[in-house]
């Protein structure tokens, strides 16, 4: 794989277990060794098969901030955020004002006397944050460090990650398995597939133009049928899916002859009755449950199967009522597969 970040950059590695986000992550951060490949940090090779060079983790301009914490419980706040500095002999005035400056940066600066075991998760969680940006202001490596907080206050770290790399200017890359946390905090979004890049792009640009089936599948939410391309045009395809109904989709490779299509639960239009047609489907309300955001998700058995649709939260349909579902060809996705 081959990614370039730009100074000052917010990059969320994202994607399932195993796909090698964390991976990629430790051998920036020289604590895995690539088999072969070149890493450059700030412009300044850090790693480099064919040169010979292999910077051990503490003379990388890079710092981590851990899923576990990882904090001296023997330490308090500020001797624990003050080892970075110490190890490289600062002198004890620019300890003592750097390490105070980014406690307060970070919100904690009343704790700086706290051991760790006397911390929540969140204040945990802040003080490996205000240790990674005394280290280095250049570059810092998330892994996963909101993964053990509970929802509210992980919301909340999100927000101040956020400002925090933004008032700072440090270039971050931040792995996660989360979709809203992805789209929350990354300028760009690099989606993996075992080891591979499946796509890198705004979080707007993954969500609403995936390069791929996978990427579509992963970052949000897809009801998918199988169908074939019946009929095309500059810009759009004619499919025919396995319940035999037409679609027009809106698409750049129209080259396809079978095709998956996909589509996403908020995009669709729902109506009470049945009304027929192409991009429609009429089904039958099976049941339906209330989603946070004044929102009804629907199950709709149709011909292609259940369907999930999201609609704003009106006059609730009943169980058992005909209704007719539809999208527009610019909201459906489709993509090649094998016959």
């Amino acid at each position: 794989m081959s990614i370039n970040v730009d100074p000052g950059e917010f990059l969320v590695l994202l994607g399932p277990s195993g796909c090698g986000k964390t991976t990629l992550l430790r051998m920036i951060a020289g604590l895995e060794k690539p088999d072969r490949g070149h890493i450059s940090l700030n412009g300044s090779p850090v790693f480099d098969s064919e040169r010979h060079v292999d910077l051990p983790p503490e003379r990388r301009p890079a710092s981590m901030v851990f899923q576990s914490y990882a904090l001296w419980p023997h330490m308090t706040v500020f001797d624990n955020v003050a080892y970075p500095l110490r190890s490289q002999r600062v002198a004890r005035d620019r300890v003592q004002k750097r390490v105070t400056d980014v406690l307060e940066i970070v919100g904690i600066g009343h704790l700086h006397a706290q051991f760790p075991n006397q911390l929540s998760g969140g204040q945990q969680q802040r003080v490996s944050l205000a240790r990674a940006i005394v280290a280095s202001q250049d570059v810092i490596l998330f892994d996963e460090p909101l993964s053990n907080i509970d929802a509210k206050v992980r919301e909340k770290l999100r927000l101040e990650i956020i400002r925090m790399q933004r008032e700072l200017g440090f270039t971050a890359l931040y792995v996660t398995h989360d979709q809203d946390e992805a789209m929350t905090l990354g300028t760009r979004i690099a989606v993996l597939d075992e080891g591979v890049v499946a796509q890198i792009d705004t979080p707007r640009a993954v969500y609403e133009r995936p390069a791929s089936a996978y990427v579509a599948a992963f970052v949000g939410t897809v009801d998918e049928f199988k169908g074939s391309v019946i009929e095309r045009s500059p810009g759009h395809v004619r499919v025919r899916t396995t319940g035999q109904q037409e679609w027009d989709i809106a698409i750049h490779d129209n080259a396809m002859e079978s095709v998956v299509v996909m589509a996403r639960p908020e995009r669709w239009t729902l109506a009470e009755g049945s009304n027929p047609g192409r991009n429609r489907l009429t089904g039958i309300v099976v049941s339906s449950m209330y989603l946070a955001g004044s929102r009804m998700q629907y199950l709709v058995r149709t011909a292609e199967g259940i369907i999930r649709v999201w609609a704003s939260h009106g006059a609730e349909i009943s169980q058992g009522a005909e209704v007719t579902i539809s999208q527009t060809p610019a909201d459906l996705l489709a993509f090649g597969r094998e016959s």
